[in-house]
């Protein structure tokens, strides 16, 4: 249990230095000769960061008032921490989480395949923040979008949203559902950070989709964690599906979306199919 004589600033201060003495200085070209202990020294992590040597000693010593985020910034740099730690180091500092920062980051883990193949007979896929499919399971694959048999940069919700008419064709209530996809997409680019990433596919949408650009030019923005969603297969007929959406753990550009059978009759439809 922390003392209550401990402050953020001191646990800031201590993991600081913790991280900074685990630095190897030749990997940043100072000499490790005549180094009393470990690691950078405090002169030589402020002169990366482009900070006062003696302000940044008084951070390690818990002393003076809270950095700012730019500061932080530059101390998360020089002393390159991961994404977790950099975090933590905000949450110390200033009580919140970093603006986010948006990076592009193909593929999964063998890890996160193996849970969506374990899902069966369960549609499940994961998606970027700008919407892209990256993975997907089998019964995705059979009730959804063959995913597999389309490149790449073509596997996009928004995509078949707008330009696929067999997916146009599967909605009951198309423009209802096209405007909740615009809606959330909107969201988590804007969570993201990953308005740039998404400005390519946003514009070739508005040429390609008048549809799209009006939905987009409205600006509404929705709610998407979890809800019902209801299709007409071309072969199984009419689906229901209970929809929700998952942060993956340490990879905020990513969310698992799970269609759970809404009801017993769904549930043998589709396993019936995969069968």
């Amino acid at each position: 249990m922390m003392s209550d004589d401990v402050s953020s600033h001191d646990l800031l201060g201590a993991y600081l230095k913790d991280r900074r003495t685990k630095l190897d200085p030749a990997t940043f070209g100072f000499s490790s000769q005549r180094r009393r202990t470990p690691g950078l020294r405090r002169e030589e992590v402020a002169t990366r960061a482009n900070i006062s040597p003696a302000w940044y000693t008084w951070l390690e010593q818990g002393r003076g008032g809270a950095p700012s985020a730019d500061v932080l910034e530059r101390i998360a740099s020089a002393l390159m921490l991961t994404d977790v730690e950099r975090e933590h180091v905000f949450l110390l500092a200033l009580g919140r989480p970093p603006e986010v920062r948006y990076q592009r980051n193909e593929g999964v883990t063998p890890r996160l395949q193996r849970i969506l193949d374990g899902l069966h007979p369960i549609p499940a896929m994961i998606r970027t923040a700008t919407w892209d499919v990256i993975a997907w399971n089998r019964a995705a694959t059979v009730i959804l979008v063959d995913y597999g048999a389309l490149p790449p940069e073509q596997r996009n919700v928004l995509r078949f949203m707008f330009l696929d008419p067999r997916v146009r064709a599967a909605q009951y209530d198309w423009e209802s559902v096209a405007r909740f996809v615009v809606g959330a997409f909107r969201v988590d680019v804007a969570r993201a950070g990953a308005a740039s990433a998404a400005s390519e596919l946003v514009d070739e949408l508005c040429r390609l989709s008048p549809e799209f650009e009006s939905m987009w030019r409205d600006n509404n923005v929705v709610s998407h964690v979890e809800g019902v969603k209801h299709i007409r297969h071309p072969v199984l007929g009419p689906l229901a599906f209970e929809h929700s959406s998952f942060a993956v753990d340490g990879r905020p550009d990513l969310s698992m979306v799970v269609y759970h059978p809404a009801t017993p009759t769904d549930a043998e439809k589709i396993s019936a199919a995969l069968a």
